[in-house]
């Protein structure tokens, strides 16, 4: 894999350390900036991973599913959006090919099981053949403990959540098959490891993810298909909006965080391009956690 870095002269160093002391006399600051500078960070991604691939991923016209589809595509798959929304999916469409990336989409309610036939239809249409699944729907219609979860919103929760999850991947199997081989990831939450209190019948539904993850893996290693699954942390979406609502929820959801700092989307994508990729290729049934440090044991 190329990777492209910045180049900094021995003398443009030189005068920039001057420069910095002159500035704040801080000797710690000047180190600081030539330690980064010499870290050469990576610029842009370089690798192309997925070409040839068709990935599907679900509940992807913003958010982490926006950035996971932004990703596969930059690495060379072609993929299909969706959404709930008709209008979301047409602007999801039209920023992504905007980037490059190739790109088709659909409107699809997870959860209704017409939807989901002609988002597996869509892509085979349009693109011949369907190699990855991303799973990431998910619903919280309520706030609050577990037990204080009424009956209908914990119906939806599972419903979306795993049940849709379970859903996909079957209907998938078909077209993985023919491709004698594919990935399937779930996208579930640090949150299935230790629960928040505000969300306790969501916490439970990523919980059970990990499960399907690690039984369907094991039905389908015989067949190259890769079944993973990815616990984000807390990531600056609209859907973790009940974590940051006020002063007090964010400073309470930082003080778990080691890194002290909310996730950007773009963080978990490129997790999920690996684990979709063949650099990945002798894993699967795992969970990868990218929490930023949060505890991640059941």
């Amino acid at each position: 894999m190329r990777i492209f870095r910045f180049k900094v002269h021995q003398h443009q160093v030189a005068n920039l350390e001057k420069m910095l002391r002159t500035i704040t006399g801080s000797a710690a600051l000047t180190h600081t900036i030539r330690m980064t500078m010499d870290r050469q960070l990576c610029t842009q991604i370089a690798a192309k991973r997925l070409t040839g691939k068709v990935a599907i991923v679900t509940a992807s016209t913003e958010g982490i599913g926006f950035a996971i589809a932004e990703r596969l595509g930059q690495e060379g798959a072609k993929v299909v959006v969706s959404s709930r929304k008709q209008q979301n999916v047409d602007r999801a469409v039209s920023d992504l090919r905007n980037a490059g990336v190739e790109v088709s989409g659909i409107k699809c309610h997870v959860a209704n099981s017409a939807d989901r036939k002609a988002l597996f239809e869509h892509a085979a249409q349009k693109f011949g053949d369907i190699d990855i699944l991303v799973s990431n729907a998910a619903v919280n219609p309520e706030v609050g403990g577990v037990l204080e979860c009424s009956e209908s919103a914990w119906d939806k929760i599972f419903e979306v959540n795993l049940k849709c999850s379970y859903l996909l991947a079957k209907e998938s199997l078909p077209f993985l098959r023919q491709r004698k081989g594919g990935s399937i990831v779930f996208i579930s939450s640090i949150a299935g490891f230790q629960p928040f209190n505000l969300l306790g019948a969501y916490s439970v539904s990523k919980t059970a993810l990990f499960g399907l993850t690690k039984a369907a893996s094991q039905d389908l290693a015989a067949e190259n298909i890769r079944v993973n699954c990815i616990a984000p942390g807390v990531v600056q979406t609209k859907f973790a909006g009940a974590l940051q609502e006020s002063d007090a929820a964010k400073e309470e959801t930082l003080s778990r965080i080691p890194m002290g700092r909310i996730a950007q989307p773009k963080e978990i994508s490129g997790v999920c391009a690996f684990l979709v990729s063949d650099d990945a290729s002798y894993i699967t049934g795992e969970t990868i956690v990218a929490s930023g440090g949060m505890a991640s044991r059941l």
